[in-house]
């Protein structure tokens, strides 16, 4: 779709909600290490297994995952201290702050508020629904609505913003929220299969997002 100022592209919105991992923070480097760390277990070349993992990705499915049980080896650690924030995501929270309430909804391990206050962006946001806290994990149904009921927010005043089409887009569209994708991390090589897959709109960064919203 295509992008203009203004925000008209929703007038009625009240809250955005992102999730963190691929969509705020850039996680390369953890995928990276893990791909390494799963090449070291097999005893096989870096290489291989990331070109295992690619075409795995490009058939929607988690590639790191896979290329471990294809090679027969544990799934091996997130390494969360190797998350960097991409540049354009704390300049992009602050002008959307001053317009909406921010919220997120994310599978993250237990400590998702010190991590953000660490990325210098904790401030920015309203509510946090994360699923080591809830209990629930996307693409649940239920930790959309939650996040909804938390914030008193009608779903088709939210739009949910993340990179993957299955835990992020999909879900909230079934529940009426409108929808951006961000085409970062793995997420970006996703197929879209059916129509109830289709975000509204689709952004290649942070940046764009802004520019799509304000």
């Amino acid at each position: 779709s295509t992008i203009s100022g203004g925000g008209s592209m929703f007038p009625t919105v009240k809250w955005l909600f992102f999730d963190v991992g691929s969509t705020l923070v850039d996680e390369q480097l953890c995928y990276v290490l893990r791909l390494q760390e799963i090449a070291s277990l097999a005893n096989l070349p870096y290489e291989l297994i990331w070109e295992t993992a690619m075409q795995f990705y490009r058939q929607n499915q988690k590639g790191d995952a896979r290329a471990a049980e294809r090679f027969g080896v544990k799934m091996p650690a997130w390494h969360t201290e190797m998350e960097r924030l991409y540049p354009d995501a704390r300049p992009c929270l602050n002008k959307l702050h001053q317009r909406y309430s921010l919220g997120i909804i994310a599978n993250q391990p237990p400590g998702i508020r010190e991590r953000l206050h660490r990325h210098g962006i904790l401030q920015f946001f309203d509510l946090i629904v994360a699923s080591a806290e809830e209990g629930l994990s996307k693409p649940d149904r239920r930790i959309f609505e939650t996040a909804l009921q938390k914030s008193g927010c009608a779903s088709d005043q939210a739009v949910m913003i993340g990179d993957r089409i299955d835990n992020d887009i999909l879900p909230a569209r079934q529940l009426g929220m409108h929808t951006v994708w961000v085409r970062q991390g793995f997420g970006q090589y996703w197929k879209i299969t059916n129509e109830a897959e289709k975000p509204d709109y689709q952004v290649d960064n942070l940046a764009e997002l802004c520019k799509l919203l304000l």
